[in-house]
């Protein structure tokens, strides 16, 4: 869950997570759309669906245990160098370097290493300074108390701004320091420039049926509308979301998803007068979705489903829906 995001968005999230799944059996055992409930809003939902294949391997092959091999925990979805080496070394005391950005950052300043992380070189280097900090099994430092105390250095004081170099405790042995430049050690990691995306979103509700208001689905005044398996280009596979097509332009995303519901259907598709507008950012995209109104002549055989919108919070919905729905409320109480 600490991957690509703060400790302090993650703690709800973990501790909930902990209480549906307290088992790696628990977790193994139940549904995937159910675990991606419990990641919903978290994003970046592929770790979610690692950590779920992941347990399944670990009843599978290793007894509900995790390996204390590193060739054994390598066999685990979603489980890298980086992720191997903090486990193994805090759970079994194996010797292993775990190698994060953090820790990277205080390597880098302790040597007055230029380059980045994104840089093969610069990476070899840090690692091999690492290696040669590493203590070993013996030692009375534990390599898992080693690791976590670089992690934590990394986080709390050497700041990739403003380090706190006045309180840091190893502030002495530190070139980049003396340089008078800490900030410049290791360089900024070149990012991805930000992408403006058109996506074009249909509100679809449900008809009436046996003489009900049209999308009144109980007496409490909720209304059902139709979702789809995953948003539009790859994004959000195992997510349900307003059926969605992304344009260069709200032009061709609009014209592209009336293409879209009429493939899905088999028959012609209308997609009628805007009702919302909603900004969200998913990685490097900056959506700017519209949201239509629409209808289908004929309902998709399959990857759709009717949502009653007051079992949102209690199903594998995105964050993207969640803030349509939102937005189209008004729009939804008139029907």
């Amino acid at each position: 869950m600490l991957q690509q995001t703060q400790v302090a968005t993650v703690i709800p999230y973990y501790r909930r997570f902990l209480s549906a799944f307290p088992t790696v059996q628990v977790l193994a055992r139940a549904p995937l759309e159910r675990v991606l409930q419990h990641w919903s809003g978290l994003g970046y939902y592929r770790r979610a669906r690692q950590l779920h294949r992941a347990a399944q391997t670990l009843l599978e092959k290793f007894d509900g245990r995790f390996p204390a091999t590193l060739e054994g925990a390598k066999q685990l979805p979603g489980v890298g160098s980086y992720t191997a080496a903090a486990v193994l070394s805090i759970a079994y005391g194996v010797p292993l370097a775990a190698l994060d950005g953090n820790v990277a950052r205080v390597i880098a300043r302790i040597e007055a290493l230029p380059g980045s992380l994104a840089q093969p070189m610069f990476r070899k280097a840090v690692e091999a300074k690492l290696a040669g900090l590493l203590p070993g099994l013996r030692s009375r430092w534990r390599p898992g108390d080693f690791n976590q105390a670089l992690m934590e250095l990394g986080q709390t004081v050497c700041l990739s701004r403003a380090p706190r170099c006045p309180v840091c405790p190893i502030r002495t042995a530190c070139r980049g320091r003396r340089s008078g430049n800490p900030e410049a050690f290791p360089s900024p990691r070149p990012r991805r420039a930000c992408e403006e995306s058109h996506l074009a979103a249909a509100l679809i509700v449900r008809p009436a049926t046996n003489g009900r208001r049209s999308g009144r689905e109980s007496g409490n005044g909720a209304r059902s509308v139709l979702l789809a398996r995953g948003l539009d280009d790859g994004l959000m596979p195992d997510l349900w979301n307003f059926p969605s097509a992304f344009g260069v332009s709200t032009a061709e995303a609009r014209a592209r998803l009336q293409t879209k519901l009429a493939d899905l259907s088999g028959a012609p598709a209308s997609v009628d007068v805007e009702v919302a507008r909603v900004r969200h950012n998913v990685t490097y995209r900056q959506i700017q979705a519209r949201v239509y109104r629409a209808s289908l002549l004929r309902l998709p055989s399959a990857g759709f489903r009717w949502l009653d919108l007051s079992n949102f919070g209690r199903a594998a919905v995105s964050q993207l829906a969640r803030k349509i729905a939102e937005a189209s409320a008004a729009v939804l109480r008139a029907c």
